[in-house]
């Protein structure tokens, strides 16, 4: 086991991360909040916070952040002010809360939804794969998904992998010209009972997994393999990204539950892992 180190703490659950501007960003989903952090200072800037549960994150062409509102079902734009506005509405397209989300250099976005209401203890149902394009227009591009969660592009391809929670593997997508999906199939099939959340890919095409219910960060390869393990026992393992200097800090992020009335205790932290892979370059 490799030896991690606590970063920040006193979160509740912390979710969405990402590595953008030299900063590590992510969302507390149970808060509402929205950070962007320097890790090696162990500083923490609040950069928005929304009426609803904050998952996803990417960044348009022109700097913009969006941010995935989950149960309003709509993605957010935060202006370099610090406005927060109405960027895309999914309502017609989902009637389930949204989640993870990847945006491209062009500033198309990829978007999961439960498909259920989880919270409500709904019966399962597949969930979809929304896009959005930088003009906010939206479509469904997928709709058979075993809820559609962590989303990350291969570094030098087209290629879309998306964690299915409950499905126990990655699923992989050629982005078309257009914007489309298609050839729909399986990356990796996951360890038995595995339930694969938050992902990043590093420069190898390797993907960190983040799996909640069993505690664990894999890091997978296509095709199955796992090279790599990080357990936190005990704990629900929420996301992973690479960055810090190098790109070859893993910051790990877990909470006690994913249930809000369990959160309140503010048990949520992010600690960080060095790792031999780093992160692919800016653009790659």
């Amino acid at each position: 086991m490799p030896e991690t180190t606590l970063i920040f703490s006193d979160l509740r659950f912390p979710e969405g991360a990402r590595w953008h501007g030299d900063r590590l960003w992510f969302s507390d989903m149970h808060t509402g909040q929205v950070f962007r952090a320097n890790p090696l200072l162990r500083t923490l800037e609040e950069y928005a916070i929304i009426d609803d549960q904050p998952s996803g994150l990417g960044w348009l062409p022109d700097g913009d952040l969006l941010v995935s509102s989950m149960l309003s079902r709509a993605v957010l734009r935060v202006a370099a002010t610090g406005e927060v506005s109405r960027f895309a509405e999914l309502s017609s397209l989902t009637a389930a809360p949204v989640n993870d989300l990847v945006t491209t250099p062009s500033g198309t976005t990829y978007l999961g939804g439960f498909g259920y209401d989880l919270y409500a203890d709904a019966p399962a149902k597949p969930g979809p794969i929304l896009r959005i394009d930088p003009d906010s227009s939206t479509r469904i591009v997928e709709t058979d998904m075993t809820f559609p969660n962590g989303m990350v592009i291969l570094p030098g391809t087209s290629t879309l992998v998306v964690a299915e929670t409950w499905a126990a593997r990655l699923t992989a997508f050629d982005i078309d010209d257009d914007g489309g999906l298609s050839g729909k199939r399986v990356w990796a099939e996951l360890p038995p009972d595995s339930t694969p959340d938050g992902i990043c890919v590093d420069a190898a095409g390797a993907v960190w997994v983040s799996s909640i219910a069993t505690s664990q960060f894999l890091r997978v390869e296509a095709g199955g393999r796992i090279s790599d393990v990080i357990s936190v026992d005990g704990r629900c393992a929420t996301d992973c990204v690479l960055g810090g200097p190098n790109g070859t800090t893993l910051f790990l992020l877990t909470s006690n539950s994913w249930q809000p009335s369990d959160t309140t205790t503010r048990q949520g932290r992010i600690e960080a892992v060095e790792v031999a892979v780093p992160a692919p370059e800016a653009g790659a």
